[in-house]
């Protein structure tokens, strides 16, 4: 249940722009859209953010960008969770070999803004 919640807000952020269900050329549109790079690395992102909040529901999604270097990557996130008692944001980095695609390092920053 929680890969298909997952995955429900990845998509939704990656068609975030307002399609009218209604107007088929909307919704060819949003059909025809690719999928974006960095897709697989912001449901890891959301996955792992869940893993280490488990309490708390992920409420927005924001992908900053990529950063390339020669032989790792590191793609660049921001979370938006609230639980019971705040809100908060999260800053997930993924870094990654460039070749092989294997995760080097998760790292997770809080922010109250």
């Amino acid at each position: 249940m929680k890969k298909i919640l997952i995955s429900l807000i990845v998509l939704t952020a990656l068609f975030s722009e307002s399609v009218n269900p209604l107007n088929s050329s909307n919704r060819a549109a949003a059909q025809h859209k690719p999928i974006p790079p960095y897709a697989k690395w912001g449901v890891m992102a959301m996955e792992k953010t869940h893993e280490r909040y488990p309490k708390a529901n992920i409420v927005d999604y924001l992908h900053i960008g990529r950063v390339t270097g020669t032989k790792t990557s590191t793609e660049k996130f921001k979370l938006w969770l609230k639980d019971n008692k705040k809100e908060f944001g999260v800053f997930i980095d993924i870094e990654f070999n460039n070749e092989t695609q294997k995760v080097i390092k998760i790292t997770f920053r809080e922010s109250s803004k």
